[in-house]
């Protein structure tokens, strides 16, 4: 009689943990559902990560780049605004290397946080850029009265 020798499915997927993310307030909106849908499975090198929220995505083991649809749209800030691909976003480097990306006058609005050590800030919202732009703009960096 032959001995079967059983391997766990989990060792050979290399399956990582789940990365745990807050949904944000207005998750639960459509054009979250179709952000959600559109998001690559791979930024740059960074493969897709299992997150436990609605309108949550993450890349890379350990993540690099966390993404959150559904947080209040912003028009008036003083932070910068820049340009990648066909989004709009407004920079807050005060927790660098830690840089949170907010998508500018879009409702509801897109986070983006992308851990500078691991991963390109701009790499990462080129990549995401036709998923969000989905949310249609109201606005654009230009129009910011300074």
């Amino acid at each position: 009689m032959r001995k079967l020798l059983i391997i766990p499915v989990l060792l050979l997927t290399g399956c990582a943990p789940v990365v745990n993310l807050q949904a944000a307030e207005d998750a639960n909106n459509p054009l979250c559902a179709e952000v959600s849908v559109r998001v690559p499975d791979t930024l740059g090198e960074l493969e897709k990560r299992e997150t436990n929220s609605q309108a949550t995505s993450a890349w890379g083991e350990p993540a690099a780049v966390l993404m959150r649809c559904g947080l209040e749209g912003v028009e008036v800030s003083t932070l910068p605004c820049v340009t990648a691909g066909e989004v709009d976003w407004l920079v807050d480097d005060s927790e660098a290397p830690n840089y949170r990306f907010i998508s500018y006058a879009r409702y509801p609005a897109v986070e983006v946080i992308v851990d500078s050590k691991l991963a390109s800030g701009v790499s990462a919202l080129e990549g995401l850029s036709q998923a969000v732009s989905q949310i249609p703009a109201t606005k654009s960096c230009s129009t910011i009265q300074g």
